[in-house]
């Protein structure tokens, strides 16, 4: 059994046979109940009715986890780990010093572990902290890195070090020769740089755009478009990028100073993301049950809902690190798509299966399967029918390391 809170395990040497109350090998498919998930190093080896596999591997330890469920690891798509909510990240890059960067990128991969994350995308740091993180095995999810986001001069985030003052073409095969997983480009400005463009406004013209996508390709490497702008969002259709991030349909300053910016969510250009076949990653979600009227809860439930009912796919990613985001906060994204109108299975489904599938490693993760990742977490209470369960997590599994999450 696991016995130290405050560590992350090694992955035992021992298969490990977790048994519960039932098992959900995806959302949408049928439970196993009782179920039991075998787990073999980093690797499921086998999922089924308890007595079977217990029987078919006697080599097993066996941890009863008894009325709880199990459900694949969740996957957060925009997280920033080099950022902490409690200081600012806007702070000049001589003030904070590389060795402060990666400690904090060491600290938030185990939050992000306490909350169940076992999968994250991190969309922009400084000085490749995160690759050498990763690089290090330290106890965390398995993380995708798009290294130093491209910029214009002067952009959003500017101070990370990534302005493109050349071709950027150039710009994205460096990051492919450093490692990246994902190019990262502020397509439009945003609300951590006050010296950018504004957030509806855009950074990066059509031509730059189509160069930048063209050299992605041939290197092989998918793009995710910081876009928070009508305008930029219809430019990262065409442009065809994977991911638009945040896309909350900007369209200019609110009607009053603290409200709401206003927004502008145009059919024509809806229609083109789900064209494109880009997929959105909306991100304004922290603390949404408390928000005041002037922060436009009522019209984002709304355009959450208009934007599946035209077609564009949506996963889940909260941003973790910048502004208001937190490493605490994914299932209240969960809540509010369901209070949108989407089905608890299909709001899980958007941190799972979806958002595997996004990243490219729908192969790999995001259900319970043979040949699949351990990433396992047990809950108490179904989240496929009320995903506050998963604010109940008794054991994390992340690659077949057991993580007993921190109150």
């Amino acid at each position: 059994m696991i016995s130290r809170p405050d560590e992350v395990a090694s992955p035992t040497v021992r298969p490990r046979l977790l048994v519960a109350a039932r098992v959900v090998p995806a959302p949408g498919e049928p439970a196993i109940a009782p179920g039991a998930v075998l787990v073999d190093g980093p690797t499921i080896a086998a999922v089924g009715p308890p007595d079977a596999l217990a029987a078919a591997r006697p080599d097993a330890e066996r941890v009863d986890l008894a009325g709880a469920t199990l459900v694949p690891g969740l996957v957060n798509v925009h997280v920033h780990l080099a950022f902490e909510p409690e200081r600012d990240p806007v702070t000049p890059p001589p003030e904070r010093p590389t060795p402060d960067l990666a400690a904090a990128v060491a600290r938030n991969a185990l939050r992000l572990l306490d909350e169940g994350v076992t999968t994250a995308r991190d969309l922009g740091d400084r000085d490749g902290v995160v690759a050498a993180w990763r690089a290090s095995g330290a106890p965390g999810p398995r993380v995708l890195t798009s290294r130093t986001p491209l910029t214009s001069p002067g952009g959003h985030c500017w101070f990370l070090g990534g302005e493109v003052r050349g071709d950027v073409r150039d710009a994205v095969r460096h990051r492919a020769d450093q490692g990246a997983d994902w190019i990262k480009v502020m397509a439009g400005g945003g609300m951590l740089t006050p010296s950018s463009p504004r957030p509806w406004e855009s950074q990066f013209d059509d031509a730059a755009l189509a160069a930048l996508l063209a050299a992605a390709r041939e290197v092989g490497l998918p793009v995710a478009a910081h876009a928070h702008g009508t305008a930029t969002m219809a430019a990262c259709a065409r442009a065809g990028v994977d991911t638009i991030e945040h896309g909350g349909w900007l369209a200019g300053p609110g009607p009053s100073p603290g409200a709401a910016p206003a927004t502008d969510p145009r059919p024509e250009v809806a229609d083109a993301i789900a064209a494109s076949g880009a997929v959105l990653v909306p991100t304004r979600a922290r603390g949404w049950r408390t928000w005041p009227p002037e922060a436009d809860r009522d019209g984002l439930l709304a355009r959450l809902a208009w934007n599946a009912s035209r077609g564009i796919r949506m996963v889940v990613g909260t941003d973790a690190g910048a502004g208001p985001g937190v490493f605490d906060d994914v299932v209240d994204t969960l809540t509010l798509y369901r209070a949108a109108g989407f089905p608890d299975a299909a709001v899980l489904a958007m941190a799972t299966t979806e958002a595997a599938a996004v990243l490219g490693l729908a192969d790999r993760i995001g259900r319970l399967a043979p040949g699949y990742a351990a990433d396992v977490l047990a809950v108490d209470g179904d989240p496929t029918r009320d995903v506050e369960a998963l604010r109940r997590l008794r054991l994390v599994v992340a690659a077949g390391r057991a993580h007993l999450p921190r109150a």
